[in-house]
């Protein structure tokens, strides 16, 4: 049995292909619009499908994209699909055939691979992949994406992932950490450390506290770029496997407003309107 584990939730939009196509659909979404602050006109295109390798194999494809024809400018649409390279039509008409394309490319190279050890399969299984950018929030300029993949190839579980980015639409760029704060990484990683089990995301315990310590797999928590943030703190998302075991799930670590003052960036602050 092959057992793939795919490192980032969404590079696997690239891994999309297509053989014996069965029961596809292609489904846009309900148009929605944000209205605050600024008016946002959101879309998006999903894309589902399924095929029947062998006798004992159904492979499954689902896949969604935001769509943003209120967005304009192509260094700011190339950073909202980093994941995606070779996006260059970023209507939804473009963006559709994008995930049709990868789809059936996914479906030929599982049929092409499958030839060596498709045999090994004694039961009948259901394999899939599937990837999601679901749109958090938009509030002063700062619009929140979270990008989610899941998939099982074999194996004693599924996989998945979460990868958290924030776009300045103000400023047409993705958000990166020292836009937010001039902390010092060692610091950052220190209240990382010291606030772990704070928010209940991870793994509790009988009495339902928070126990996400006692399945750490590493003595240093990076600040990573995976973030976003509230009124309230500003929060570091990690996968399964990234910090702590499977069975932590994903964990979400907080650093409040509070712990930070004092090397917020003058702009977001003021933006934010943190006191």
């Amino acid at each position: 049995m092959k057992n793939t584990v795919a490192v980032l939730a969404i590079s696997s939009l690239l891994a999309f292909s297509a053989c014996k196509k069965k029961e596809s659909t292609v489904k846009p979404s309900d148009k929605t619009e944000i209205l605050q602050p600024d008016k946002l006109v959101v879309d998006s295109v999903k894309v589902s499908d399924s095929t029947k390798i062998g006798d004992s194999l159904t492979v499954s494809f689902t896949s969604k994209l935001l769509v943003f024809p209120s967005l304009k400018e192509k260094k700011l649409l190339d950073s909202i699909y980093i994941y995606d390279q070779g996006i260059n039509d970023f209507s939804k008409k473009g963006l559709e055939t994008y995930l049709v394309n990868h789809k059936n490319e996914y479906f030929k190279s599982t049929e092409k691979e499958s030839k060596d050890w498709l045999s090994d399969i004694t039961y009948a299984q259901n394999w899939y992949t599937s990837s999601h950018m679901n749109l958090a929030s938009n509030e002063n300029d700062y619009m929140h994406i979270e990008y989610v993949w899941s998939s099982y190839e074999g194996g004693a579980h599924d996989n998945f992932g979460f990868s958290e980015r924030v776009f300045d639409l103000k400023n047409n760029k993705k958000l990166e950490l020292k836009d937010v704060t001039s902390m010092p990484k060692a610091k950052l990683e220190s209240l990382l450390m010291k606030n772990l089990n704070k928010e209940n995301s991870g793994t509790t315990d009988s009495n339902g506290d928070v126990q996400n310590s006692e399945m750490l797999l590493v003595e240093v928590i990076p600040a990573t770029n995976n973030f976003y943030f509230d009124q309230k703190n500003l929060y570091f998302h990690y996968s399964p496997y990234e910090i702590a075991a499977f069975a932590a799930g994903d964990i979400v670590i907080p650093i409040s407003w509070d712990e930070l003052k004092g090397t917020l960036n003058a702009e977001f602050k003021e933006r934010m309107k943190i006191k």
